[in-house]
C-alpha cells in the first residue's frame, strides 16, 4: 500500500510512505509526476537505486518496515528525502575519486549504487545514521510554480 499526503498550501513538501518492496513502478511514477520528460529516465534510475537500497539493504525487504519519501519541487529544482527503518551504514563514498576500473563490473548485482547516485544527482547527503538520504537535482530552466 502507498500512502501519500498532499502538501500544505504554504509548504512545497509532499510525503509518501510504503512498505518495503522491490515493486517500485507506481512509486517512481508518482515521484516523477512533475519532472520534465527529458530528465525522467536519468532521475528514475537514481531514485530507483535509492529506493532499492532502502528496501533491500536498509529494511532487509521486511514488509513490516516502511520507506518514507519526502519530495519537493522548487524554483531551483527537485529534492527527495528517502528514509528507511534499517540499522544504517557508514555512507563514506569516494565515487568522484574512484577510477572506473575499480568499480564492480556493470553486470555485477550490486556495488555501483552509491556512485550512480553521485553521478545523477547534484547533491547527495546522508544523515549521520545512514538511514536517510537527501537527493537534489538542480535545473537550468526552473519549473513554473503555481
Amino acid at each position: 500500500m502507498i500512502s501519500i499526503s498532499l502538501p500544505p498550501t504554504k509548504k512545497s513538501w509532499t510525503t509518501m510512505s510504503f512498505t518495503s518492496t522491490l515493486y517500485l513502478c507506481p512509486v517512481l511514477d508518482l515521484l516523477l509526476t512533475n519532472v520534465p520528460s527529458d530528465l525522467k529516465p536519468e532521475i528514475r534510475l537514481g531514485l530507483q537505486e535509492a529506493l532499492v537500497n532502502a528496501a533491500k539493504h536498509g529494511n532487509k525487504l521486511d514488509p513490516s518496515k516502511s520507506i518514507v519519501v519526502n519530495f519537493s519541487v522548487t524554483e531551483e529544482g527537485y529534492s527527495w528525502v528517502i528514509s528507511d527503518e534499517g540499522v544504517g551504514f557508514s555512507a563514506n563514498c569516494n565515487c568522484h575519486d574512484l577510477p572506473s576500473e575499480h568499480l564492480p563490473p556493470e553486470e555485477a548485482e550490486s556495488g555501483r549504487g552509491l556512485c550512480l547516485l553521485h553521478a545523477i544527482f547534484d547533491q547527495v547527503h546522508w544523515d549521520q545514521h545512514g538511514t536517510r538520504v537527501k537527493l537534489c537535482k538542480q535545473v537550468k530552466n526552473p519549473p513554473k510554480m503555481p
